[in-house]
């Protein structure tokens, strides 16, 4: 069972009012500040209110010892009641996409169209690689009292030796933060690690979701293959699978203005 929703945390981008909002939901390890430039592009170029969320465990939103994407679903849900939105434009960005996938296939009312970043509704192999970032996470200390800078160059040195990719452990130590002059992760890591495989993978869906939905690939990523049509074309009948040339799985920092113009291109006519 899904358990109790969380009140998320959002922010939110004016936008036109004659044009339904967007809803943005970040990946794994991010937060709603991964889509504030995205947001704030979209809303300049003539798109409705943009929100953009943190999911359970992640940003500024509470800490929940679940962690499936039947309970992130019900989140965003829950938001969009408190909100009064009755439809939205949903794009959800890796774990993001899958949240997004499965509230457009448990609630096909309140979504418009389904904008899926770089992710299959299918299972997702790299647990281990993720189960590994954990760890090195988990282990990384730092003493009361430092600088934020001198704080995150030594986490950084603590995480190089498992996460070899600078990118990566800037966009991880994005996560560090100070509390009452201590250094903390804001990501609940018991949670997600305990959850890895059912984020990694996706729940079983029988009835399709009917609304226009497109599949945003990075060219450069293997997270959209050709394998996974079948299962996109099942759920999503009325899918269409874009990639963005020269983008790897975070194809919205990759190929910004790319990323942005296939989005509006995809939206509805005003």
């Amino acid at each position: 069972s899904p358990g109790r929703a969380v009140p998320l945390a959002h922010a939110e981008v004016r936008g036109r009012g004659d044009r339904p909002p967007l809803v943005l939901l970040h990946g794994l390890f991010g937060s709603h500040g991964n889509f504030q430039t995205v947001a704030k592009a979209l809303a300049r170029r003539g798109s409705g209110k943009v929100l953009t969320l943190d999911a359970r465990n992640h940003g500024g939103s509470p800490h929940s010892p679940l962690m499936t994407y039947e309970a992130m679903s019900l989140d965003v849900q829950h938001l969009l009641t408190r909100l009064g939105i009755t439809k939205c434009i949903l794009l959800g960005h890796s774990m993001g996409g899958k949240t997004a996938m499965t509230l457009a296939l448990q609630r096909p009312d309140l979504v418009e169209r389904l904008i899926s970043v770089d992710i299959s509704p299918v299972s997702t192999a790299p647990v281990s690689e993720f189960s590994a970032y954990i760890s090195a996470m988990k282990s990384v200390k730092v003493p009361d009292g430092l600088s934020r800078s001198a704080a995150r160059q030594l986490a950084d040195d603590q995480l190089r030796p498992v996460v070899q990719l600078p990118q990566l452990r800037q966009f991880l130590l994005t996560n560090l933060v100070e509390v009452e002059g201590r250094y903390v992760w804001r990501v609940n890591l018991e949670a997600i690690s305990h959850h890895l495989p059912d984020i990694m993978n996706f729940p079983v869906f029988h009835k399709p979701y009917p609304g226009p939905a497109l599949f945003l690939g990075g060219s450069n990523s293997p997270y959209i293959s050709s394998r996974d049509y079948p299962e996109i074309q099942r759920l999503f009948p009325q899918a269409n699978v874009q990639y963005i040339e020269g983008a790897g799985h975070i194809v919205h920092q990759d190929k910004f203005e790319e990323f942005i113009t296939a989005v509006l291109n995809f939206l509805p006519p005003p």
